[in-house]
């Protein structure tokens, strides 16, 4: 009988917690959450199998969920895509050299991405009240403006949500866009500029296409996260009890996803509407890549 040779096993043992836990809390309800899918299950009643119904109610008679990818989908064109055209400018300008207090600049920018996501749309919920917020006080005394609605309409839930992901974001993605920009060799600014290209040529030449890379996996993960948002507008809307406030102006598809697992209790339809939202994801990552593909000299020299 061969002998096991423990020696070379050990290190298997080393890295087998890892992958052990990786399959029990990662794999198993990744596969599971598909077969729930299709079925209706609640915590306090039988398992029956449903097949495509709960997919097809979210085409036919479910109105909430068409309301909040709508929802999702307008926040991530006003909260998240447009941060990069803040923080693609932004970065360039701290990568000249005549900036002064770049570090103290890129921390300043990177704090309130590192503050809770709480604590910030508490305070920003104070700023917009709507009887005692400062930014109604500015508008009105100031401007001359009247009085606007900022957490009692639809359009105004979403505004408020679009503000505070610009706000809180866009100093991370202009410290992305910085790393990117140091990749580049100043060299090619130098040759650029003794072939008397412009400022302006410059980075359309040289700056955009060389950074295409930084951008898309920046986008990436505007596209991921925007359309996976929930904290903001569920703790500015009241969380579960509001349904995302006036008209569901915040409710966006995590958050109806969430309502239905665990406040309705509805697991097989929470799981459907996971499913369609990660086919949402995939959809606007792969017209992303082809986009950015439009745009990346690189591929087109590759192919010849």
């Amino acid at each position: 009988m061969k002998k096991i040779n423990f020696t070379k096993l050990t290190p298997y043992f080393y890295v087998a917690p890892f992958f052990i836990l990786f399959a029990v809390f990662g794999i198993f309800p990744l596969f599971y959450s598909i077969v729930l899918s299709f079925f209706k299950w609640t915590p306090s009643g039988p398992e029956k199998f449903v097949g495509f119904a709960n997919y097809i109610r979210y085409f036919t008679k479910d109105p909430y969920f068409g309301r909040s990818v709508y929802n999702t989908i307008l926040l991530l064109f006003t909260g998240s895509y447009v941060q990069h055209l803040f923080a693609l400018p932004l970065a360039i300008m701290l990568n000249q050299k005549f900036v002064k207090g770049r570090d103290v600049l890129k921390t300043i920018y990177f704090i309130p991405n590192i503050t809770s996501a709480v604590v910030v749309t508490i305070i920003f919920s104070m700023l917009f009240d709507e009887k005692f917020g400062f930014v109604n006080y500015i508008m009105e005394t100031w401007f001359g403006l009247p009085e606007i609605h900022w957490l009692s309409s639809s359009p105004g839930i979403k505004a408020t949500v679009s503000i505070i992901l610009n706000w809180k974001y866009i100093g991370f993605y202009t410290i992305l866009y910085l790393a990117g920009l140091q990749a580049i060799p100043s060299e090619l600014y130098e040759s650029a500029h003794m072939d008397g290209a412009n400022v302006w040529q410059q980075h359309l030449k040289i700056t955009i296409p060389l950074l295409l890379p930084v951008i898309f996996f920046a986008l990436s993960i505007s596209t991921i996260n925007g359309l996976q948002l929930f904290d903001e507008p569920f703790i500015l809307t009241g969380q579960y009890s509001r349904m995302g406030g006036v008209d569901n102006g915040g409710l966006t598809t995590t958050f109806y996803l969430m309502f239905l697992g665990f406040r309705l209790g509805r697991f097989g339809r929470a799981s459907a509407v996971a499913w369609l939202q990660f086919f949402i994801i995939l959809g606007f990552t792969v017209v992303l890549r082809l986009i950015i593909n439009k745009f990346d000299y690189t591929i087109e020299k590759k192919e010849k």
